[in-house]
């Protein structure tokens, strides 16, 4: 299947009146309620609606709605898992080292960040790939002041590799690349709209939360991040949205302040 026609298919399956008439909240205003966000992607976003491998048309969608916050004057960050390619964990069930399987699960986020870094640039916005693991030819290393350098020329940043590190996912290299570049909040980037006391597929009564304390989604187990991602927000106050990407414009009307999705804060 081609690309074009891929792309015709994906966005007839998205398109909605959204796509033609502007939300109400982006005629009234598009003074960005934050000037600085990181939004993290799973990478099983990048595989369109199975999850596996990377749908064109599905990183076109989300480079779209990157570049229109970025049209703001927003600065981005993004992390992106690699789910959607190999995922450390799985691969240990089946016999494969720990480590070296969660190393195999790094190199697959620096595929997706190249896939997504592909896209933008050819929706012409400069974008720059930093990793946790050295591949001088592929990609700059992570330096935090190099880094916050792009961002203030208008570029996008897309941080691959996690953390450099086996054993922590893309959720704790998200939180922690928020605190050093200092972004404003952490926008988790998921395919519901937003965190529910129990899983909406199974329960149709399931309630979702507005707003939620990092102690109470604690308390009720809710799987808004893993714990040491999460610990990490709670302890710096890096407040994080839980919204639906896959709705038209969503990014765009969570940064203009919109209420969308779930804030979890103090």
């Amino acid at each position: 299947m081609s690309f074009d026609l891929t792309l015709a298919t994906w966005s007839a399956k998205t398109a909605g009146a959204d796509d033609i008439h502007p939300p109400p909240e982006m005629k009234k205003t598009t003074r960005p309620k934050y000037r600085r966000i990181l939004l993290k992607l799973s990478g099983e976003a990048l595989g369109g609606e199975g999850g596996i491998g990377i749908n064109p048309a599905a990183v076109h969608s989300m480079a779209e709605q990157v570049r229109e916050v970025r049209d703001l004057g927003v600065q981005v960050v993004v992390v992106i898992g690699g789910g959607n390619i190999f995922r450390g964990l799985a691969g240990s069930e089946k016999g494969i080292e720990r480590a070296t399987g969660d190393y195999m699960g790094m190199l697959a986020t620096i595929i997706n960040s190249l896939a997504l870094q592909d896209a933008l640039e050819k929706l012409g916005v400069a974008t720059r790939v930093q990793t946790a693991i050295t591949m001088a030819q592929v990609a700059e290393t992570f330096i935090r002041r190099r880094a916050v350098r792009h961002l203030e020329k208008g570029r996008v940043v897309i941080f691959g590799g996690g953390t450099g590190n086996p054993s922590f996912s893309t959720d704790t290299a998200a939180a922690l690349r928020a605190t050093e570049i200092g972004a404003e909040v952490i926008l988790k980037a998921t395919k519901v709209d937003g965190i529910y006391d129990s899983d909406p597929k199974k329960n149709p009564k399931a309630k979702r939360f507005a707003k939620i304390s990092y102690l109470t989604a604690l308390q009720k187990q809710l799987k808004v991040m893993d714990s040491t991602a999460f610990s990490l927000c709670m302890d710096n106050k890096m407040p994080i949205i839980v919204f639906d990407l896959f709705k038209p414009h969503n990014l765009r009307r969570v940064v203009l302040g919109a209420e969308v999705g779930t804030v979890v804060t103090g």
